[in-house]
């Protein structure tokens, strides 16, 4: 990806046909093409009504044009965003005009990537753009938009703050160890202030893991013996007929997945075969493609027959399954047992009565599953997070517990330093303060065109 001087453009509203068609242009050409294209600069940030002129003079389109002029613009480029009719046709014809007069088509994420180098957003707001544009649910794009608004970017400074005034204080304690009277690294100052950044640190850290879960969900695998109502579940949560559903048992020989979303949860629902010895080579392969799934999933839905009870077969799977990862026992068909809907517990885990026939319980499950998220009660968490975010809050704690050992343990106020320097390097990552055009590549390559 070019960060040169060169000037982009790029369809910015969704592709195919549609009431209006947006492209955006960034870079130092803007001005000129401007003028080659409507007949006139506009006036910066107020809507003109204009014809779109080819090289003959002649309309290629006529819609609404808006200049902004930098630094004042969302790249902190000349910018000009033209706003025609939602024909793929016309989009082409106005997109070749705009390489005619010197612009380039734009790379994924290249407007993006723009407004971070040029300071316009930090590195997290640039990926709450995408996060936004991604978003499963209504409590993701909020996060999200809370995110783009710098809550998480200001927590981070925040934090990066105190850590360089502890270093300040740390390297002046390493520079004058000899004052009188005075022993800094065992007055408890330095300790006081490493005790709170450490406190705020993981609290952030908790919040920053409920936004993670919030943008990229729990993937749960249906597990269970033939004919508990697996495929009825599915069906019943994605409120469609996805599997196939009868009185027979292997009915499913293949894994379905289905997404959705729960009380603002997102979801990956995966429904398998039942597990069990099987002649039948199709169903074999299914079989085999749900232990797969298992090895994937962050929580197994292990649904039982509630008018049985956990049988053998289920106690089997429950020690196939382990620790490898946290189980939810699902008590299917109280239509038929007559049990009352709600959480409770069997075979020691914790678990959810109800029906996929009739829907009862379906409200004690979103409630089970948003906690499991630990997305506890009603409230939303405070931004997004990303995978990448919370390596590195792992690693600036992981540093500041290095740094408390180095402290108390080895009164090593050089390696204290150390410790911090590695925890605000990390921290920096997220925000972008320290990063490297390997990881900006991979970042913003993941954004659509035109963002």
């Amino acid at each position: 990806m070019s960060d040169g001087p060169d000037t982009i453009a790029a369809l910015a509203s969704g592709a195919g046909r549609a009431g209006v068609a947006v492209i955006r242009v960034s870079g130092p050409a803007v001005p000129a093409i401007a003028r080659a294209l409507l007949g006139r600069l506009p006036s910066p940030r107020r809507a003109v009504v204009a014809a779109f002129a080819g090289a003959d003079g002649r309309a290629l389109d006529r819609g609404v044009a808006l200049y902004f002029p930098a630094p004042a613009s969302f790249t902190g480029e000349h910018v000009l965003e033209l706003q025609g009719h939602g024909s793929p046709v016309l989009v082409d014809r106005l997109l070749a005009r705009l390489l005619e007069l010197g612009a380039r088509l734009a790379e994924p994420g290249e407007f993006s990537r723009r407004a971070f180098l040029n300071d316009k957003l930090s590195l997290d707001q640039a990926e709450a753009i995408a996060d936004a544009i991604d978003a499963g649910s209504s409590a993701a794009a909020s996060a999200a938009m809370r995110s783009l608004e710098g809550v998480f970017a200001r927590e981070i400074e925040a934090l990066r703050s105190a850590l360089i005034e502890l270093r300040v204080y740390t390297e002046a304690a390493i520079d004058f160890p000899d004052e009188d009277d005075v022993d800094f690294l065992g007055d408890g100052e330095i300790a006081g202030r490493l005790a709170d950044i450490r406190r705020r640190l993981a609290a952030l850290i908790d919040r920053a893991r409920e936004g993670a879960r919030l943008r990229e969900g729990l993937r749960l695998v249906i597990l269970g013996a033939p004919n508990v109502g697996k495929s009825s579940l599915l069906n019943r949560l994605a409120r469609r007929d996805t599997a196939i559903v009868t009185e027979i048992a292997g009915t499913t020989r293949d894994v379905l997945h289905e997404q959705l979303a729960i009380d603002g949860l997102p979801l990956t629902l995966v429904d398998t075969a039942g597990l069990r010895e099987t002649d039948d080579p199709i169903e074999a392969e299914g079989v085999r493609r749900a232990r797969a799934e298992l090895a994937q999933a962050d929580r197994v839905l292990l649904v039982v027959d509630d008018s049985r009870g956990p049988g053998p077969d289920d106690h089997c799977l429950l020690e196939e399954i382990g620790d490898r990862c946290p189980v939810s026992v699902i008590a299917n068909k109280i239509d038929l047992s007559g049990a009352a809907a709600g959480e409770t517990r069997l075979a020691g885990r914790e678990a959810v009565r109800l029906s996929a026939t009739t829907g009862a319980g379906l409200d004690a499950l979103a409630a089970h599953l948003r906690r499991a998220a630990g997305l506890a009660g009603d409230s939303e968490p405070d931004f997004v997070a990303r995978r990448r975010h919370l390596e590195a809050l792992a690693r600036a704690d992981a540093a500041l517990d290095r740094g408390h050992d180095r402290l108390v343990v080895d009164a090593a106020g050089e390696l204290l330093a150390e410790e911090l320097r590695v925890a605000q390097a990390a921290l920096g990552e997220i925000t972008g303060a320290f990063t490297s055009e390997d990881l900006l590549g991979a970042i913003f390559s993941s954004f659509c065109i035109g963002k």
